[in-house]
């Protein structure tokens, strides 16, 4: 009986560190905008840059867009599909996101409704695409949110 409860809990630690590396712990890039999502579904571990007052967060999408946008709510779908909610570092505005896996490597991120992430271009606000193709990033593959 003993290593029968013994073997449970090894089992049940195993899958819990198969979870947090599961599909939804990633960081993922758009080489043509140049805008990165760093994201941990599982739980709030990663620091978003400028806002490390309010703690470890689940993610944000940055890089060449104006402000920073944290993930403020998200609900898995699927292993290949969720939907998040950004806010932008004011807390002014919030975008819904739908992110779709396409393959191992490559996921489509899509605005939904009308898009408020905009990017500057001098001294103006343009709009990006409603529809950026990610690519994972294989050198932080496993350590999103890790320092």
């Amino acid at each position: 009986m003993k290593k029968r409860k013994t073997m449970w809990m090894a089992l049940l630690a195993i899958a819990g560190s198969v979870a947090a590396q599961g599909p939804w712990k990633m960081c993922l890039n758009c080489e043509a905008e140049k805008i990165t999502l760093e994201m941990d579904l599982y739980e709030e571990s990663i620091t978003v840059p400028r806002m490390e007052m309010f703690g470890p967060m689940n993610g944000y999408l940055g890089g060449n867009i104006y402000g920073v946008w944290s993930i403020t709510s998200f609900d898995i779908k699927s292993d290949r599909q969720a939907t998040l909610r950004v806010s932008n570092d004011l807390g002014s505005e919030t975008q819904r996101i739908t992110l779709t896996q396409q393959s191992d490597s490559t996921w489509l991120l899509r605005f939904e409704g009308r898009n408020v992430v905009k990017r500057s271009d001098g001294k103006k606000l343009v709009k990006i695409p409603s529809e950026l193709l990610m690519k994972k990033d294989p050198e932080k593959v496993g350590s999103v949110g890790e320092k």
